[in-house]
């Protein structure tokens, strides 16, 4: 799926702002059709943004069901004989959208986009109204999975219809329209898709493309232009290759990009369509006990991380994007995994132009209950229907971040019951199709059980793995950390002879308290809990990153065990740094034999 840029052929029309909003408190409002007129009883809402944290009512923040969003817009004189397209960068967790009352696509699945072809529903010259509907439930058919509970109550302690949304993921279930909501042209015949891959052959670099166009065209000429503009190649025909003599590699901390313009023609011979496509030149692979980025060995520095800010929510913040990314190289990171869904295309671009690592991940977060006797992967849990929406946000993803350079790893999920049998058919399958449709890109699955009792490892190409030791477990014993560490990694190695990541390992810590000797919770614990950590990874020559968990606090649901949010953060949910970001720093930005 091609971002929507604006170029001499194309045109976008951003309806970020201020939107018609209204809670559906009785769930009345499809029933009643509130799509077939102008919304009634609305407040303003800001999109993109969570709605949760905007207003001041807890009956908003902890709404479970449709809420609805409503905004009028108008098509410019220029768009006449046009595609019209309507694109939503992300709803959570399912929508519907209609365009002047007229139903123009569904949706489900809360972190990719989504879009509709509205030309020919549209009125040009007047107001045009585009209402969504969006819903927040999660079920065991859906990723992230989820239940909804409700309380039948005879002896009067509930409401009637009283109902809560339980959650098997420590992030808050932030809903609505997160990401841009835009409008953009095409030609009727038009570049529906670009798929780049990058080789190495000695100084160069080779470029491989296939372009999918929809409609007649005579002609389709490709060219490479450089970072400063220059052509520095040129073929024709949908599907071919360029050869960039002294290629300037995209690399960590220096993302050097080219771009491919592809552009149509008529048959007499006007030029019709075109798209400019990022590229970044570089190669991946897994070999042996490592990582290799453009032939050279790669260690994994940084975070899982959240989109999470204040008030926002997970709404896209520019400006945080930016900060983030100037925290991340301030402390000396390279990488950080999309924990636990795919991020905005905005973060993605930047990542791209900043140099920054990415291991992409899809949102199959809750499939775990960390118990031997209650399963998950059963016909009333994880099921068919599961694996079905999986197998397509898996494919979603992968169409809309192929192109990307900064991405180097697709994660299939984070934290699921890998020791069930029923598992393995499960994720076989996930694998499959995802090497399937990106067989460039190694795999993996961020773990949480015992290497013992682990089926899936052997499908995927790295082992990423979430350790606690010290905080879920022998809570405050910072001295048994690296003995447990050591024999979890080796274990790991022992089994499967993959390189290991430690994808997650952190403790809460609550800025400004400090205590000597150490106690958890405090910032000193937080700095010697990490280096304890580092002692068992620094002997493994197999380990090949370490990713802390998390850069920033962030927000959760309600629970004994959390003081508003997730206390993990690095830097606090205002991107102040604690004291181990200083220890990280000194780590990341020393000499050392890994990196």
């Amino acid at each position: 799926m091609l971002y929507p840029i604006d170029n001499g052929i194309r045109e976008v029309k951003d309806l970020s702002g201020i939107w018609n909003f209204r809670v559906d408190e009785r769930d009345e409002g499809k029933k009643q059709q509130w799509y077939s007129q102008k919304l009634e009883q609305t407040m303003p809402m800001a999109v993109p943004a969570s709605y949760n944290d905007i207003t001041t009512e807890a009956s908003i923040r902890d709404h479970i069901g449709d809420v609805w969003y409503e905004r009028s817009f108008y098509i410019p004189a220029s768009w006449s004989d046009r595609r019209i397209i309507l694109r939503v960068g992300s709803a959570t967790h399912h929508a519907v959208m209609w365009v002047n009352g007229q139903e123009a696509a569904r949706h489900k699945g809360g972190f990719l986009p989504f879009e509709a072809d509205i030309t020919d529903q549209i009125v040009r010259g007047a107001e045009n109204r585009v209402t969504i509907a969006v819903n927040n439930e999660l079920d065991w058919t859906c990723l992230p999975s989820g239940e909804i509970k409700t309380y039948e109550d005879a002896e009067g302690r509930y409401p009637e219809g009283y109902k809560t949304q339980e959650t098997f993921f420590d992030f808050y279930n932030y809903s609505g329209l997160h990401r841009p909501v835009k409008l953009y042209t095409t030609p009727k015949n038009y570049i529906r898709d670009i798929t780049v891959t990058t080789a190495i052959q000695g100084t160069s670099g080779i470029v491989q493309y296939q372009c999918e166009i929809s409609g007649k065209h005579s002609k389709v000429v490709v060219r490479l232009m450089d970072a400063e503009g220059n052509q520095v190649g040129e073929t024709e025909g949908i599907h071919g290759q360029l050869t960039v003599e002294q290629a300037k590699l995209w690399e960590p901390g220096r993302g050097y990009l080219y771009s491919l313009a592809v552009e149509t023609f008529n048959e007499q011979g006007q030029i019709e369509d075109c798209y400019q496509q990022p590229v970044g030149i570089r190669t991946v692979r897994v070999e042996g006990k490592q990582f290799f980025i453009n032939n050279k060995p790669f260690y994994f520095k940084g975070f899982g991380k959240h989109e999470d800010s204040d008030a926002r929510g997970r709404g896209l913040d520019e400006a945080i994007n930016l900060k983030d990314f100037n925290l991340l190289k301030w402390i000396g990171a390279n990488s950080f995994r999309t924990a636990h869904y795919p991020y905005s295309e905005e973060l993605m671009r930047l990542a791209d132009r900043e140099g920054l690592v990415v291991i992409d991940e899809v949102p199959a977060v809750g499939m775990c209950f960390w118990s031997e006797t209650n399963t998950v992967f059963r016909e009333d849990r994880v099921n068919e229907k599961t694996l079905s929406h999986h197998l397509q946000a898996i494919q979603d993803m992968i169409a809309r971040d192929k192109n990307h350079p900064c991405v180097v790893m697709w994660s299939i999920a984070n934290e699921a019951a890998t020791n069930e049998e029923a598992a393995v058919p499960y994720f076989t399958k996930v694998v499959e199709v995802t090497r399937k449709q990106d067989p460039s890109r190694p795999i993996t699955i961020v773990q949480t059980m015992w290497p013992s009792v682990d089926r899936i490892g052997g499908l995927v190409d790295v082992i990423c793995i979430n350790k606690y030791f010290g905080w879920y477990s022998d809570h405050g014993k910072l001295s048994l950390i690296e003995r447990h560490m050591d024999r979890e990694l080796l274990g790991w190695y022992e089994r499967y002879g993959k390189p290991v990541i430690i994808s997650e390992y952190g403790a809460d810590t609550i800025a400004g308290f400090h205590q000597i000797p150490p106690v958890a919770f405090s910032e000193e614990f937080q700095s010697e809990y990490l280096n304890e950590f580092h002692k068992s990874f620094d002997k493994h020559d197999f380990v090949i990153g370490e990713h802390v968990w998390a850069f920033a606090d962030f927000a959760t649901k309600q629970g004994l065990t959390r003081v508003i949010g997730n206390r993990k953060g690095i830097f606090t949910r205002q991107r102040q740094p604690k004291a181990a970001a200083f220890k990280l720093q000194q780590r990341w930005k020393s000499e050392h034999p890994k990196w």
